[in-house]
């Protein structure tokens, strides 16, 4: 399979993404994340951070892309995701190239929907490498290469416990790191459209 930079790009965008904000008459969050891509060794890695422990994040600890909810002041959504992951990982996107969005998704947390949209931005920074952490938002950050999780490779279970009942999702399993949720949603649709 042809993961160049090129190829990544006219299939990201040989179909509209998914807009769940276009007509949504109700008062919604809006987020953003950053998909960033960089060539490895053996093909396109993906970075990917793990949240820090917070009592009152839903998504505490969990493995994510950088970003987060849009501020007023962000010009739009493309601009939350590039100014999140400078504050969280350090890394400057002005310079990446934009190949594209993925669809739209709605966040759930702890068994119930959100009242959040994110918004997935893909970008290619040949040249990227994470700067200073923010630790009060990032425990780390790592870049993963996509073929091995394209192939399913990597591909497990996360057993969950809610309300009592015992849930398993699927999952990917990242150098021991489990990607599950909302960021194993947003990879598989990524990697549905990358195929």
């Amino acid at each position: 399979m042809n993961l160049a930079k090129s190829s990544i790009r006219g299939r990201l965008n040989a179909r509209n993404p998914r807009d769940l904000l276009r007509d949504r008459k109700d008062p919604v969050k809006r987020a953003a994340v950053a998909s960033v891509l960089r060539p490895g060794t053996g093909g396109p890695e993906v970075l990917l951070i793990r949240r820090a422990e917070h009592p009152r994040d839903p998504w505490s600890g969990h493995m994510a892309f950088p970003g987060g909810r849009q501020d007023p002041e962000d010009a739009d959504l493309l601009a939350t995701a590039q100014r999140e992951t400078l504050e969280e990982v350090g890394l400057d996107l002005g310079g990446a190239d934009l190949l594209g969005r993925g669809d739209d998704l709605e966040a759930i947390a702890r068994g119930k929907r959100a009242g959040l949209v994110v918004r997935p931005f893909v970008f290619w920074a040949p040249a990227a490498e994470t700067g200073p952490f923010d630790a009060t938002e990032v425990a780390e950050a790592l870049w993963a290469p996509i073929a091995p999780l394209l192939r399913g490779e990597r591909d497990t279970t996360f057993p969950y416990e809610h309300e009592g009942r015992r849930l398993t999702f699927p999952a990917y399993d990242v150098e021991g790191r489990i990607v599950w949720g909302l960021t194993h949603r947003m990879l598989t649709a990524l990697f549905a459209r990358l195929r």
